[in-house]
């Protein structure tokens, strides 16, 4: 089930749309995806729930 997120593109240096896979690390939920423009990998802290 892939979502859709809001998080920073490092490589584009500016804010994107992406869809990503929810992962829980540490306690901490992480949504994982891939930038639609450039395609280096995005990640967005969710936090603890």
């Amino acid at each position: 089930m892939a979502d859709t997120y809001n998080g920073y593109c490092v490589k584009c240096r500016e804010k994107r749309d992406f869809n990503g896979e929810i992962t829980e690390t540490n306690g901490r939920r992480m949504a994982k995806g891939t930038c639609p423009v450039c395609g280096t990998r995005m990640t967005r802290i969710l936090g603890k729930a």
